[in-house]
């Protein structure tokens, strides 16, 4: 299977795949599920160590009778920190310094999700991500913002990506999993 899509005609329009996003959606709410455990509240927080330099944060935004609200997001580890500005000093680091002690622009180069998960129809869908606030189902191609056709579709799998690797390699400190 190509990473590139064929080149379509004018008169064969990219079309949603409906069902496949819809399994999807299903299939990351019970991941998520699972990754959340019980007693979800506004304010927790819990996070998921990959390696001394990989950890992915789930925050929970919103809680109501149908729906919950939560950010999912990779986070730097203090060691991943650590190494980086050591290393930055080693060479002459003026300008990386100056990077670094901008949490502002590190935390903005982490990849972040905002997830909503519906409880009634049991499925989870990324409503926004980076830098697009709404994410359509479908895009022209070409664009401005240079979006793929399939765009939620791609994100939703990149969340489903992120959700299998938590729960794969994933560990959790048992004192302090939930934090507010």
């Amino acid at each position: 299977m190509s990473f590139f899509p064929a080149q379509q005609s004018l008169n064969n329009k990219y079309q949603v795949n409906l069902a496949s996003l819809m399994r999807l959606c299903s299939n990351n709410y019970l991941l998520l599920i699972k990754l959340l455990a019980s007693n979800v509240q506004v304010g927790q927080k819990r996070v998921f160590f990959i390696s001394d330099n990989l950890a992915y944060s789930i925050t929970i935004n919103e809680v109501t009778k149908y729906t919950t609200l939560i950010n999912f997001q990779q986070t730097a580890t203090s060691k991943e920190m650590a190494t980086t500005k050591a290393r930055s000093e080693k060479g002459n680091g003026k300008t990386n310094n100056k990077i670094l002690n901008n949490k502002k622009l590190t935390t903005s180069m982490l990849p972040c999700m905002v997830i909503r998960l519906y409880h009634d129809a049991k499925m989870a869908e990324v409503i926004s991500t980076q830098h697009i606030k709404q994410i359509k189902p479908k895009y022209s191609y070409p664009n401005k913002q240079m979006h793929q056709q399939d765009e939620k579709h791609q994100t939703n799998q990149f969340l489903h990506d992120w959700l299998h690797l938590c729960l794969a390699l994933g560990q959790v400190k048992l004192s302090s999993s939930w934090e507010n």
